[in-house]
C-alpha cells in the first residue's frame, strides 16, 4: 500500500458492526492495482454527521452496512435506480459533492442464486424485513420466486415487505418449513447475536438449500447447522464478495479480474 498521503483517496464503511471484510478487501485491490487508495471502516455515532462529513471531506465513497440502509436515504442527493427499486442503499458514491445512492446487494443475490441454480419453485422463508432483506425479496420475485413467506416479529415492516411484492407474512417461524430457508437479520454475526441460531434444526432439516446473509463470520451458527445436515449452503462470504467487487468498480472506474477478486475475497477473511 502507498504511503499515506495528502493526494490519496479516501473511502469508507459505515456499520453498527464494523468489520475488516469491506477493509481487507478493498485495500488488497488497492495495493494489487497500484491505486493511491485507502479504505477505513467507521461506526458512526451520529449518521447525518457521518454522512455530511463524507461530503465535506471529500471522501470518494462509502459502503453502508445494517442499520443504516433505509435512514441514509434522505441524507444522500441522488437515488440511482438500483436504489429506488428497492428502497435501500448501501453504496454511496461522492462526485464532486453530490451524493449518489446505489445499492449492489441486489445484484450479488441475484447473481448467487443463478450460480447456485436454486430453483424458483422452491418455497421460500425469508426472515428479517430491513433494508437487505429488501434486495433479497426483491432478487426472489425477479427471478421467479412466489412461494415466499417474510418472517419478522415486526409487524408493521414484515406486512409491509411482504405486500411489496406479494408475499406471505408470519410473525414467527413456529412449524413453518420451506425449500430455501434465507436469514438477513444479526442473528449469528459475531458481537451479542453471535451464539444465535436464526432458523432451528428442524426447520433446517427439512429445507434443501441454506442461505445466510451473515459475513462475520460466514460459518454461522446456521450455516454450520446446515453443513452438518448435509444441506446446500450459500454464506454472506459470497454476497460480500460479489457487493464488494461492484463497490470497487464504483469507487475506482476499475473492474478487477474474476481471480483478483477470489483473492481479495480469501484474503479479506483470512
Amino acid at each position: 500500500m502507498p504511503i499515506l498521503n495528502k493526494d490519496m483517496t479516501l473511502c469508507i464503511s459505515l456499520a453498527a458492526r464494523p468489520s475488516n471484510i469491506g477493509t481487507r478487501f478493498h485495500n488488497y485491490l488497492y495495493d494489487l492495482l497500484g491505486l493511491n487508495f485507502i479504505y477505513k471502516a467507521f461506526a458512526p455515532v451520529d449518521l447525518a454527521q457521518a454522512v455530511s462529513g463524507i461530503r465535506g471531506l471529500g471522501i470518494r465513497g462509502a459502503a453502508v452496512s445494517m442499520p443504516y440502509k433505509e435512514a441514509v436515504i434522505e441524507l444522500v442527493d441522488v437515488m440511482d435506480p438500483s436504489a429506488i427499486a428497492i428502497d435501500s442503499v448501501n453504496t454511496i458514491v461522492n462526485d464532486g459533492g453530490v451524493l449518489t445512492a446505489y445499492n449492489t446487494d441486489y445484484l450479488a443475490i441475484a447473481r448467487l442464486l443463478a450460480e447456485h441454480s436454486v430453483d424458483p419453485a422452491s418455497t421460500v422463508l425469508l426472515r428479517g424485513s430491513g433494508g437487505m432483506a429488501k434486495a433479497v425479496a426483491a432478487a426472489l420475485r425477479d427471478a421467479g420466486f412466489a412461494a415466499v413467506t417474510i418472517v419478522a416479529r415486526n409487524e408493521e415492516s414484515g406486512r409491509a415487505l411482504a405486500g411489496l411484492y406479494n408475499f406471505a407474512w408470519l410473525p414467527e417461524v413456529g412449524e413453518a418449513v420451506a425449500d430455501l430457508l434465507v436469514n438477513v437479520t444479526p442473528l449469528g454475526m459475531a458481537g451479542a447475536d453471535e451464539a444465535a441460531q436464526s432458523f432451528d434444526d428442524a426447520t433446517v432439516a427439512a429445507a434443501a438449500v441454506v442461505f445466510d446473509v451473515v459475513a462475520l463470520p460466514s460459518e454461522t451458527p446456521l450455516i454450520t447447522a446446515a453443513r452438518a445436515a448435509g444441506k446446500h449452503v450459500i454464506t454472506g462470504a459470497e454476497v460480500i464478495a460479489i457487493q464488494a467487487e461492484e463497490q470497487f468498480v464504483l469507487y475506482t472506474g476499475i473492474r478487477p479480474t474474476p481471480e483478483q477478486v477470489r483473492e481479495a475475497s480469501e484474503f479479506s477473511r483470512s
